[in-house]
């Protein structure tokens, strides 16, 4: 296959080859999250194929979707040194492979390893790098954008949480995860979509590692012509490739972006296991399994409401500046559904839930991209989402078996839910607190600013010049009118 050639442009074009990203994207996302969220729907057939409690199997799904966060810096490294076309078309064939040799599992162990890693580190390949691509191609509309490429994963689960439901009543669990296997391969046909893109930002390097005195002079030619981050260069030296991979993270020593990787840390803990745990929660009240699975379809119908609705309206000019507070207020809602959801206890109830939940989440997802690419910049987006869905992987790991535990323990859903609801809250909190403190900041710089600010004032007379800071009153100017007078007369 020929070697990729990238398209030289000075800004993104908002729209051309940008809406097949946005649709490869699309796909990658029904590919990825909505085969994840699906997952859920098998939980309770494991449970009792394997007779195991919830906790152990709670791990099945916490292991996808951590290794999909965790392994996040490795497709953005694939994506940025290789080729994002590569990426995706790799990590497809990882996440198929996966899939297909679950269908053959004979304990929990065997899908810890096959479902959980392999899989999970195909779907890595693939999200990170499809998500930063769509931020690249656009600029103006990115938050439409965005919001449409993320809608992938509402769809998806809208149409394939019944669909998984009808086959594993036809074909069992283990053909349904078969014909899984053969849907994920679809990752292959969306990576051949990413045609790459070369924008200023990322040559923003080159000027200022040319004029490094270790970088010899032919080597400085050579480099002239083409990007500083080519992954093409072989005859590199280490002090370049270090220059280079300190550029890509320096976003790391950004307070902004601290703050904004604690607070995804405990959003992320309490998203996870509703997710896991609604399907079964259902039929614990009386739900019957065709009313649970259609309550997923309801909230990724839902999702896509919020995925694009939110990204229109964060597209608008009234609202564009106020994205990190929509992003906050997203968080805190689903955070506050989360509280009440113990006390719904029957599938009427279960209805205008699965409606709220999802059209919040669908729109706080959407904005995590459009926030961290507003903190770092596009040239970092790719990086940056790297870490940020790196920082999903631990709270995804823990909370779906914790809150199996808890159901284990207390016998009841109550205490998980609760513990979700508030640690969405306190993400949102933190995040909302850090953003009112910066702009404090920002307005108490601004008035000391503004108090010290002097007027100068010159007076001159021939070779005699005064220069004075600060404000003049009336004896100031009658003593220099009169000293620059007595120097003229002399």
């Amino acid at each position: 296959m020929a070697s990729p050639r990238r398209a030289p442009c000075t800004s993104p074009p908002d729209g051309g080859w940008g809406w097949m990203i946005v649709a490869g994207c699309f796909l990658v996302t029904i590919c990825t999250r909505a085969v994840t969220r699906c997952i859920s729907i098998f939980f309770v057939e494991f449970q009792a194929y394997f007779g195991q409690d919830y906790a152990r199997t709670a791990w099945i799904h916490s292991i996808v979707d951590c290794a999909t966060m965790l392994c996040a810096p490795l497709g953005s490294l694939i994506s940025n040194h290789v080729s994002c076309q590569v990426g995706i078309i790799l990590g497809g064939l990882l996440a198929s492979t996966g899939l297909i040799l679950s269908s053959f599992a004979t304990s929990l162990e065997h899908l810890y390893l096959s479902l959980g890693v392999l899989t999970g580190l195909g779907f890595a390949l693939c999200y990170s790098p499809a998500i930063a691509m769509v931020g690249k191609y656009f600029n103006r509309r990115k938050a439409l954008a965005y919001g449409i490429a993320m809608s992938g994963s509402g769809i998806g689960t809208f149409i394939l949480a019944p669909v998984v439901q009808l086959l594993i009543e036809q074909f069992s669990w283990r053909g349904a995860l078969l014909i899984l296997g053969g849907f994920v391969l679809n990752l292959c046909v969306c990576g051949a979509l990413m045609r790459p893109i070369a924008l200023k930002e990322d040559r923003k390097t080159a000027p200022e590692f040319l004029e490094q005195d270790y970088v010899p002079e032919a080597q400085k030619q050579d480099l002239k012509q083409m990007s500083i981050c080519s992954p093409l260069i072989k005859a590199w030296s280490h002090e370049c490739l270090c220059y280079c991979s300190w550029k890509e993270y320096d976003f790391l020593l950004m307070p902004s972006f601290m703050v904004l990787a604690v607070s995804v840390l405990f959003m992320a803990y309490g998203c996870s296991p509703l997710f896991v745990y609604l399907v079964p929660y259902a039929l614990s009240v009386g739900v019957s399994h065709h009313q649970a699975a259609f309550l997923m379809s309801i909230l990724g119908v839902i999702d896509i409401v919020g995925n694009i609705t939110f990204g229109w309206l964060t597209d608008r000019r009234c609202l564009k500046k106020y994205r990190h507070f929509c992003y906050l207020f997203a968080v805190g809602m689903d955070g506050l559904c989360c509280l009440f959801l113990p006390v719904l206890q029957n599938f009427p109830l279960l209805v205008p839930f699965s409606f709220t939940f999802g059209y919040f989440d669908g729109a706080y997802v959407t904005l995590i991209p459009v926030v961290t690419a507003d903190v770092v910049g596009t040239s970092s987006l790719s990086s940056a989402l790297g870490v940020v869905y790196f920082l999903h992987a631990i709270p995804y790991l823990v909370s779906p078996p914790v809150a199996g535990w808890l159901v284990d323990t207390t016998g009841s859903y109550t205490a998980s839910f609760l513990l979700c609801g508030f640690s969405m809250i306190f993400s949102s909190t933190l995040l909302c607190f850090a953003r009112l403190a910066k702009k404090i900041k920002r307005t108490h710089l601004q008035s000391l600013t503004n108090d010290t600010n002097t007027k100068q004032h010159i007076w001159t007379n021939g070779a005699i010049a005064y220069s004075v800071t600060g404000e003049l009153d009336q004896k100031d100017v009658e003593f220099l009118a009169a000293d620059t007078n007595s120097y003229s007369n002399r």
